[in-house]
């Protein structure tokens, strides 16, 4: 099979395209012949050296996928054979075949295009288990996303919408906050012309937000904490911005905050399949009516994986890119 490797960590320029064994699916996995897969931060900081794959998974890159399942392993609904899915994998995306354990697989609605199919696993499950499991946000409640133009915020985005949350997103640009308005978020802010902290007790009457959804850390931690509510949830999901912040304990207990955060790769199989079992039964009957789309901002041919990696570290993109395999 065709797959993109790397000999060495560096930039987007150490990414080849290069011949692979088609891999054999074990116990409880399927082989997908891969249509798409999408391309995510975590797989940038992988190929940065910064980010090893977890043991036993596949040292590619990619960590969502659409396409067609061939093979099952053993003790695998043989239902599934043949199907279109979508699924978040451990690694092994940039092929045209990957492995991934049955439990982490989605059907694809017939008529759903199969690019955004795949933009939709890493940044569904990501939000979907922060946003609305960690901080548990419900409907009424106003969040906080940092990124709002990134796969994470426009998935925030929609979702928030979806289900009756009032959503405020951060931005680098006017540009991008007006994307960012358009695609559906109720406020935008531009992080570099604006002071966010204030911007939100302004936009919120005083009263702040239950949640904040956080990929920045560093001294935005400490801001964050002054845009939530008491009993206001701050969950952080990446470092960009730096992995050490300096906050005041006494106003965390006097104002009963709670600090959380995860990474969602080194989670088992188990916990990504009850994720999956959650997301099918609250999330994919929008998905089926075509009411959940992802933002996509560009299709980039799998060969070309270096150009897709480029324009993510350059920061212009609105959503997600995506890489055409099949």
């Amino acid at each position: 099979m065709r797959a993109i490797g790397m000999d060495r960590p560096g930039g987007p320029d150490v990414l080849a395209e290069r011949t692979m064994a088609i891999p054999a699916p074990r116990k409880g996995e399927v082989l997908i012949r891969v249509h798409a897969a999408g391309v995510n931060r975590p797989d940038l900081l992988q190929r940065q050296g910064n980010y090893p794959p977890p043991a036993g998974a596949s040292p590619l890159l990619g960590l969502e996928v659409s396409g067609v399942v061939v093979q099952l392993g053993a003790e695998v609904d043989v239902a599934l054979l043949g199907q279109r899915v979508c699924a978040l994998t451990n690694g092994g995306g940039y092929a045209e075949y990957v492995t991934v354990p049955a439990g982490q697989c989605l059907p694809v609605p017939d008529g759903y295009d199969m690019v955004e199919a795949a933009a939709l696993p890493e940044t569904l499950f990501t939000v979907w288990t922060n946003l609305f499991e960690r901080a548990y946000a419900v409907e009424g409640d106003t969040v906080l996303v940092h990124g709002g133009t990134s796969g994470i915020g426009t998935m925030a985005i929609s979702l928030c919408r979806l289900f009756g949350v009032r959503i405020i997103v951060t931005c680098g640009t006017d540009e991008k906050c007006r994307a960012a308005l358009d695609w559906g978020a109720h406020h935008a802010i531009n992080y570099r012309t604006q002071d966010f902290v204030e911007e939100v007790r302004a936009i919120t009457d005083g009263r702040r937000c239950q949640v904040v959804l956080d990929m920045v850390g560093g001294d935005y931690v400490a801001r964050n904490l002054k845009c939530l509510s008491d009993d206001g949830r701050h969950v952080s999901i990446a470092v960009l911005g730096g992995s050490k912040a300096q906050i005041s304990m006494a106003e965390v207990m006097m104002r009963r905050l709670t600090l959380t955060g995860s990474t969602l790769r080194a989670r088992s199989d188990t916990f990504k399949a009850l994720v999956a079992d959650e997301i099918g039964n609250h999330v994919w009957p929008f998905v089926a009516k075509g009411e959940l789309r992802p933002a996509i901002d560009s299709v980039v041919p799998l060969a070309e994986a270096a150009r897709a990696h480029a324009r993510m570290e350059a920061g212009e993109h609105f959503g997600k890119i995506v890489l055409q395999v099949e």
